[in-house]
């Protein structure tokens, strides 16, 4: 800040907008929607190295938004989308007595942050140099960092590793499972365990009514980047809102904390 300054809109650099290799408590990730700037974690470009390395930690905001690990211009792995308790592919981020997850979506920002809410209690989010999203805790009676959450964990933290019309169940061999009503586009890549193209109908829709849904209960969301989002009407009238619209193939509740999942 310029000395003879006291606004607090003249700051030119502070070190919270710039969170390089890790997110403490209260920082926000993601995007001034006002003025364009981005914040995001980047990795160290080695463990001995701290200028940027190849990996970083994005939010999406086109369609619903989530966040992605980057391995320069590839995607890794993604979040899934918010669902006003935590993002619906991080189970581990139920909620906590000691720490609260924030992430807003308005016309001034979409940001992800966290808060501590108990004394002495420490955490920090990190991306190692291998490409590691790393949740940490620190450990009062041992004085040591302890590994809390890490990700991708598996083969279905995987980006796109199951096609369309299928989803990932990593304790079934192969991972790739086929929605209900659906059978792999390609048999024999899929015998190889190589489930990226997906699945085809085994019935097309009529669109002329008597078709339904498939509930699919404790499922990360797909990729939501190219999706619609109403939050004007609840579960029940988005439902119809869908089976009227024959390009619309699946919905959601963006918000769960009223119920649903």
């Amino acid at each position: 800040r310029d000395s003879d300054n006291d606004n607090p809109d003249g700051v030119l650099w502070q070190s919270f907008d710039f969170p390089t290799d890790t997110l403490l408590p209260e920082m926000k990730l993601g995007w001034d929607v006002k003025t364009g700037f981005n914040r995001f974690i980047c990795s160290w470009k080695s463990p001995d190295d701290p200028s940027s390395g190849d990996f970083f930690f994005k939010i999406e905001t086109r369609g619903f938004p989530e966040i992605f690990l980057w391995n320069r211009d590839s995607r890794l792995y993604r979040s899934g989308p918010w669902n006003g308790i935590r993002f619906s592919g991080v189970p581990e981020m139920q909620p906590f007595d000691y720490m609260v997850f924030n992430f807003t979506a308005s016309k001034e920002e979409v940001t992800y942050s966290f808060r501590v809410t108990k004394k002495n209690y420490y955490s920090r989010l990190s991306l190692s140099s291998s490409g590691l999203l790393q949740r940490f805790t620190w450990i009062e009676t041992v004085q040591n960092w302890n590994l809390f959450w890490y990700a991708p964990k598996d083969q279905c933290d995987e980006y796109k590793e199951c096609g369309v019309y299928s989803y990932c169940d990593s304790n079934t061999s192969p991972v790739c499972n086929c929605i209900k009503g659906f059978t792999p586009r390609n048999p024999q890549a899929w015998g190889l365990r190589d489930g990226s193209d997906g699945c085809v109908r085994k019935t097309q829709l009529s669109c002329e009514g008597g078709d339904g849904f498939v509930q699919l209960k404790k499922m990360k969301l797909p990729d939501t980047t190219a999706s619609s989002v109403d939050r004007g009407i609840g579960v029940k009238e988005c439902e119809q809102k869908c089976l009227r619209d024959c390009n619309c193939t699946a919905f959601a509740n963006t918000d769960i904390r009223g119920g649903g999942s």
